[in-house]
């Protein structure tokens, strides 16, 4: 399986490429040397992405890429947040694109720190190739690399949460080898920190079984904890790899890939490429779902939250022009997850539900129907017809889905916690 992953096989970036699919928005660690600016062009490292989408979308833009680009050999999830901080939108992409392209190498990259609870479920999906950032072997190195780690429930800091990482990260790799899954290690270079202490994680990886390693020289990022800290020189990257190839062979054509990344290693992503990121993450309506549903408390803003909402405005064309059609009614609130998946029917109709606060919960339920959840806020004069239409919606109406801060203030709720739970 290395001969034809342009990551893994030097050789094979002469001849094939890899796309990314940014589905992974959310992260569960912060890195010191880490700052997700999404929508910038101008730079080519991980955590940068022009649009996150979702899975159904990212088949779609699959769809495209794989049409444009001929020697695409490869499909990954690298971000621009962690895959397994992010298991569902993850699961659900690699389930699509393995279910329609089964002749494509799959992997994904990760932090580690979630990776041992979805070894078994990612082994299902042929994955072949998994890459692990591991920075440190050492809590007391590691405290200096990362701000905190949310695992679980709770947010930990310094050696506390760098011991949890550790330890998710070594059964992780473990379980991964335990299925035959190729293990790459990135460990990224930080002068004054850990460019002593990689050959010591490259010996610790060689233990667990790991396959490669690609020691990655820091990047000045501004915004960052390190934006100011010095930059390794070639020199001593030549040094350093040549002593931790003693334990594992060294990977040394990375070109820290965006997180939306298509084509061959070492390129920018084309206007081509670029174009189809975006046609992809726009939603329109359609003709199996040609209406927009909204939730309004007065029919003129995007004002109601969806576990509120006991009907919706339907929005659709009539004679070229976008009119009201109807108030269509929801399920009755009080029937759990039954609910939302009554909903998604009673709506099929519809590309999309556009409310003002919804819970992760429902808006995972009804994205997995088909039915997309816009939370923003704003008149319904500026948003509905930029969906009809096609374009892009204003990021100044957004705002982040999934957080709508009601919870247990929500008014129609079956179990005290709103539609955060499963009211």
């Amino acid at each position: 399986m290395f001969e034809n992953h342009p990551c893994f096989n030097e050789s094979a970036r002469h001849q094939t490429g890899r796309v990314h699919l940014p589905v992974a928005a959310k992260c569960n660690i912060q890195c010191n040397y880490c700052n997700r600016k999404y929508d910038c062009a101008n730079e080519s490292r991980p955590g940068v992405t022009s649009v996150v989408l979702n899975p159904a979308q990212a088949l779609s833009y699959l769809d495209a890429v794989l049409k444009e680009v001929k020697n695409i050999a490869v499909v990954g999830i690298a971000g621009p947040g962690d895959p397994l901080a992010n298991p569902d939108e993850t699961v659900r992409t690699l389930e699509l694109a393995h279910q329609k392209y089964p002749d494509k190498i799959l992997c994904l990259a990760t932090n580690g720190l979630g990776l041992a609870e979805y070894v078994d479920k990612i082994s299902s999906l042929n994955i072949s190739h998994v890459t692990v950032t591991m920075n440190a072997v050492d809590p007391e190195i590691s405290a200096q690399i990362y701000a905190w780690f949310r695992f679980g429930s709770r947010v930990y800091r310094g050696v506390e949460g760098a011991k949890i990482l550790l330890e998710r990260q070594t059964e992780g790799i473990r379980k991964l080898k335990s299925y035959g899954m190729i293990v790459k290690i990135n460990t990224v270079v930080i002068p004054g920190i850990n460019d002593h202490h990689a050959v010591a994680v490259a010996r610790y990886c060689r233990e667990l079984g790991a396959d490669v390693q690609n020691c990655i020289p820091l990047m000045h990022i501004e915004g960052t904890v390190f934006e100011k800290r010095t930059v390794p020189a070639t020199e001593e990257m030549t040094e350093l790899r040549k002593k931790a190839k003693q334990y594992l062979p060294q990977m040394l054509h990375c070109t820290r890939c965006r997180s939306d990344a298509a084509g061959m290693l070492g390129g920018d992503n084309s206007y081509a490429i670029n174009r189809l990121l975006r046609e992809a993450a726009i939603i329109k309506p359609t003709t199996e779902r040609p209406y927009v549903a909204v939730a309004s408390r007065e029919g003129l803003f995007v004002n109601g939250h969806l576990g509120e909402a006991l009907s919706l405005c339907v929005f659709g064309k009539k004679e070229n022009k976008i009119v009201l059609l109807e108030q269509r009614a929801t399920p009755i609130p009080g029937s759990g997850d039954t609910r939302w998946r009554q909903l998604a029917e009673k709506f099929q109709d519809c590309t999309a539900i556009l409310v003002n606060g919804c819970g992760q919960h429902p808006q995972r339920i009804l994205e997995e129907n088909g039915l997309r959840v816009l939370t923003l806020e704003g008149l319904i004069s500026e948003s509905v017809p930029s969906i009809f239409a096609g374009k892009e919606l204003s990021k100044i109406l957004m705002h982040t889905s999934g957080v709508c801060g009601a919870g247990q203030h929500c008014k129609n709720k079956s179990n005290n916690n709103g539609c955060r739970g499963s009211g």
